[in-house]
């Protein structure tokens, strides 16, 4: 798999990590902590990473996978939209973030990554 995608990937896998870790933290903001510095960094991370993944998939699996393109296309486009809903809010909790953690469109278009992933080795 080409190593732009791969990088894409990293991005949104170490952003969920992080994610999962903020979420336990019991932050009422992401003002005054370290950890509540990096959260809008690995977001703004995984927002670069999933612009045009569906196009870098398609260039470094092929054409020949259209169905599969087309969903994480459409988990791509859903979880776009729900990261970019919490990078606007002045302040970002913890509470924010397990929501954000449990969407199912961040859950399907991860498992698309992984999908991809492990079916591209």
């Amino acid at each position: 798999m080409a190593a732009e995608i791969e990088k894409r990937f990293e991005a949104l896998e170490e952003c969920y990590e992080f994610m999962l870790a903020y979420a336990a933290q019991g932050l009422p903001s992401d003002k005054g902590s370290e950890s509540g510095k990096q959260v809008r960094n690995f977001l703004t991370r995984a927002v670069n990473a999933l612009s045009g993944l569906a196009e870098s998939c398609a260039e470094a699996m092929g054409e020949d996978r259209p169905a599969f393109l087309a969903v994480l296309e459409r988990d791509a486009r859903d979880s776009l939209a729900a990261l970019e809903l919490v990078l606007g809010q002045r302040e970002i909790s913890s509470q924010l973030i397990d929501n954000l953690n449990a969407s199912v469109h961040l859950r399907a278009l991860l498992t698309d990554v992984f999908l991809a992933h492990d079916a591209n080795k």
